[in-house]
């Protein structure tokens, strides 16, 4: 893989992070490398979860990882949540 192919992986994974972000509405911690995280394996989980389907960039079927991009971040935020309850 090229130095461009890891960058425009990069690129969507964050993009597809902050999608996630957007329609769980839920802060994710870690900003950008927290969004960045969060696309790598909600595309990861989308893709284990639903197939590869739809629109393709970058290796990233973009649904799916949308997809569980949001399911990751959902969790990601159910676990904060229960986190500061008990301190």
């Amino acid at each position: 893989m090229s130095l461009l192919g890891v960058l425009v992986s990069i690129i969507m994974a964050i993009i597809i992070g902050f999608i996630g972000d957007a329609l769980v509405r839920s802060d994710m911690p870690g900003g950008v490398i927290g969004s960045m995280v969060a696309g790598f394996v909600g595309a990861w989980l989308g893709h284990f979860l639903f197939g590869h389907f739809g629109p393709v960039i970058a290796g990233f079927a973009i649904i799916p990882a949308i997809i569980g991009a949001a399911l990751v971040v959902f969790l990601i935020g159910l676990m904060s949540r229960s986190m500061a309850k008990t301190r």
